[in-house]
């Protein structure tokens, strides 16, 4: 750029010498040339006009101020709370007893970010962030550190509370994410690859990306094109007022530039006030194996199956229904649709998955399906999800 800007320079070099020359030359001369003959009597002094032509007629107004750029105002409401989470955790060294060297066990370091919602020390991160963690430190962007407790971690959602032992500190305002639109301001803070206090931004590209992870996610993401690297795990992500919408959390490369994620606040809050409350997450499970129905699949499952005959048409059906499931009590069968979750209608398998986790264990949870063309409603009363081991 710099040698673009030399050249550029070096062309206009004569034409600007040259033009000076031609002006000073050409006032020079008319100059002495005028005042000479008005002196000598030659010609008479020219008169100014007594009033000069008006050009515009526009109100007068005062000057406009610049604004505060928003994002700047919205960083310095938010940036203040937005933590470093360093951990420590013991992993196995399985060269450890080999060749009679080397411990089984060492340390793996890890690092992320995360923001205090409570003054009193509670912090919001990702559950990958914290998960394992024999150690956790928390570092302000004032500097000061404090040792951190995780109190529980969901694996399903990626969120996890931290608390510290710590008064009076900075809070990040939470905001609504069931009102975001695309095209709004969307802006990251964390720590990418080290680089503490980092600000990106950009716009949210989309919501509710439910296929942004994998199949079958319990998120329903926030999508927005602001730069995100590894260490903005568990960050905030902020809107324009400066309040958090969500939870950055995953990235997707593709060409060109990444593609980044967040979990939405309001999920993200009902979960942190679960792991509070019990030291774990409640998800409501119904026991069915789901698939998107298209016409084109209806038509090869009508022609191959004996089992039902199935509309030709998009929608949600069932395939399989987990013995002694709650789906299985309520009398939900392989070939229907279902139509309606909860109030909520769905139209594939992860909109009836997000309705469902929006519901509560052991709260009668109404499903409409239909069967062999008539539709009927179901309730179905949601138990906990079997934990993994």
């Amino acid at each position: 750029m710099a040698a673009a800007a030399s050249r550029a320079l070096a062309r206009s070099l004569p034409w600007i010498g040259i033009g000076i020359g031609i002006g000073i030359v050409s006032l020079t001369m008319g100059g002495c040339g005028s005042s000479m003959r008005q002196r000598l009597g030659l010609e008479p002094e020219a008169k100014a006009p007594a009033t000069l032509p008006e050009v515009s007629d526009g109100p007068r107004s005062a000057p406009l101020q610049p604004g505060r750029n928003v994002i700047v105002q919205a960083v310095e409401r938010v940036g203040p709370s937005v933590v470093r989470i360093d951990t420590v955790k013991r992993v196995s060294n399985p060269l450890g007893n080999l060749f009679g060297g080397g411990p089984t066990t060492q340390k793996q370091a890890g690092q992320g970010s995360g923001f205090i919602t409570r003054s009193d020390g509670l912090i919001f991160t990702n559950a990958h962030v914290v998960e394992g963690a024999d150690k956790v430190a928390v570092t302000l962007p004032d500097g000061r550190s404090f040792s951190g407790r995780v109190l529980g971690g969901d694996p399903l959602t990626d969120v996890a509370v931290v608390r510290v032992v710590a008064e009076k500190l900075p809070v990040a305002p939470l905001g609504n994410s069931n009102d975001l639109k695309p095209g709004e301001w969307a802006i990251a803070i964390g720590n990418p690859l080290g680089l503490n206090n980092t600000v990106t931004a950009g716009i949210i590209s989309a919501v509710d990306r439910t296929n942004a992870v994998g199949e079958g996610q319990r998120v329903p993401y926030i999508q927005t094109d602001a730069a995100v690297n590894p260490g903005n795990s568990g960050g905030p992500l902020i809107n324009a007022a400066g309040q958090v919408i969500g939870i950055n959390t995953a990235i997707r490369q593709a060409p060109g530039a990444g593609l980044s994620f967040a979990i939405p606040i309001n999920l993200a809050k009902r979960i942190a006030q679960q792991i509070i409350s019990t030291g774990q997450a409640s998800h409501p499970y119904i026991g069915v194996r789901l698939q998107s129905l298209t016409p084109q699949l209806a038509k090869e499952i009508n022609a191959t199956s004996n089992l039902c005959t199935v509309p030709e048409l998009n929608g949600v059906l069932v395939i399989e229904v987990v013995e002694g499931s709650p789906a299985a009590k309520a009398g939900i069968e392989p070939c229907d649709l279902i139509r309606n979750v909860n109030g909520s209608a769905v139209n594939d398998p992860s909109e009836v998955q997000l309705a469902v986790d929006r519901g509560q264990v052991g709260q009668v949870m109404p499903l409409i399906v239909e069967r062999a063309g008539e539709q009927q409603t179901l309730d179905v009363t949601p138990e906990e999800l079997p934990r993994q081991r």
